[in-house]
């Protein structure tokens, strides 16, 4: 359950800040309603998966899934490009991830 509770928080998060764009400095109630609350989803499940799963290992998950997601969001929905210098950096994180997922012995698998 702390894995699919580390993805919500994941994707909750990745609402919220994708909806921090539209919100247009909270000055659009709908879009600033759902930062408030996508952020509160986000930090009330990433509480849950700290309960089991260690906290470098989570936080660095969820940053690192989160910056890929939302450099997607952004791409996908405001049209922002990036070069090759931050597409790199983005894999690096990737790379991070995974190794800490397929390779460490304190991710709790």
């Amino acid at each position: 359950m702390n894995w699919l509770f580390l993805a919500i928080a994941i994707v909750a998060e990745v609402i919220a800040t994708t909806a921090l764009k539209a919100s247009e400095g909270f000055t659009r109630p709908l879009p600033s309603a759902l930062v408030v609350a996508g952020y509160g989803v986000a930090f009330y499940m990433l509480a849950q998966t700290l309960r089991t799963i260690p906290m470098g290992v989570v936080y660095a998950i969820w940053s690192g899934a989160g910056i890929v997601l939302i450099t997607l969001a952004g791409w996908f929905l405001y049209r922002q490009r990036l070069d090759a210098p931050a597409l790199i950096g983005i894999g690096l994180i990737v790379a991070g991830v995974l190794v800490m997922q397929l390779f460490s012995k304190t991710t709790g698998h």
